[in-house]
């Protein structure tokens, strides 16, 4: 089992996932397997094995990872049994986000600049960054991760992602704009220095990041409508909500949009864009206005 186990891993790192937590998982089961005298899947030594897990969560994604194993090796080995995947019953529950108004990222650019030392670089580098978050819904590690090499004239190129995938990300000409004087001020560097560096000159790290915007979030006296944190993170999910309410009528043109936006976000596939947004008033009133055009149509005919 282990050489199969072997081959599958290499094949998926080949195609760019990194399997590191999976290969752990995979090697782990293959030793609980053998201690069982077992050289295939046996869904009940599976579920044994899973069962160690700590959490119902984590139960669960080590069901899984041998699930997926199985799903791939069964094209060539149909000794191996499939467990069933959701035998724990795990579920992931996903917390609202919020969802900024364009008045909130106004008065978060602006709390930004407030920032000391007043006339030095810190109150730049936080309103430009939070601009840009804003302006691409870009992940905060893809976003720290930037050199000034990867501002290109057709746009960010994002290295190495989540997914070990590189994209390009155009940029609007304001965001472009505001992106340049931000280097002019930042002062000259070499192409593999990062964009956004903190008054040393080093790396933003992200603790800092999150400890600077929660604090701007208080100053800007934004609240939750949900009552949850509001997030550096929701920045994302109100850029996937603000990109929807942009689709074009139609259907049609409403999918291949939100195929784009799922290239753009850098995602995999398109059910992880739609994890990120949520129904906003606007959102519903378009639905609504849509479905009563539809209904209207009906009726002439």
């Amino acid at each position: 089992m282990l050489n199969a186990i072997e081959t599958y891993l290499a094949l998926r790192r080949a195609t760019g996932f990194a399997m590191s937590t999976a290969g752990y998982l995979l090697q782990s089961f293959a030793a609980f397997a053998a201690e069982r005298g077992q050289t295939h899947v046996v869904s009940q030594t599976a579920i044994d094995w899973a069962a160690l897990g700590p959490t119902v969560a984590q139960r669960d994604a080590r069901l899984r990872a041998v699930c997926r194993f199985v799903r791939h090796v069964q094209v060539e080995d149909f000794g191996h049994e499939l467990p069933p995947a959701n035998h724990f019953g795990a579920r992931k529950r996903r917390r609202t986000p919020h969802i900024y108004t364009t008045d909130e990222i106004g008065r978060l650019i602006e709390a930004a600049l407030r920032l000391r030392p007043m006339g030095g670089l810190r109150p730049y580098t936080y309103a430009t960054l939070i601009a840009l978050l804003s302006a691409t819904g870009l992940r905060i590690s893809e976003t720290l991760k930037l050199a000034i090499a990867d501002v290109t004239s057709d746009g960010l190129l994002i290295r190495e992602t989540k997914f070990r995938k590189t994209r390009l990300v155009p940029l609007h000409d304001t965001a472009v704009a505001g992106l340049r004087r931000y280097l002019d001020r930042r002062g000259p560097g070499s192409d593999d220095d990062p964009v956004f560096i903190d008054k040393r000159g080093r790396p933003l790290r992200y603790i800092a990041v999150k400890e600077t915007f929660d604090r701007l979030v208080d100053t800007a006296s934004i609240k939750s409508r949900s009552g949850h944190l509001v997030r550096l993170h929701d920045l994302r999910h109100t850029f996937a909500v603000r990109a929807l309410q942009g689709s074009p009528a139609g259907r049609g043109r409403c999918g291949a949009h939100m195929v784009a936006l799922a290239t753009y976000m850098g995602h995999v596939n398109i059910y992880a864009t739609y994890w990120y947004l949520e129904a906003t008033v606007e959102l519903l009133r378009d639905v609504a206005t849509a479905g009563e055009a539809f209904m209207s149509e009906r009726r002439s005919a």
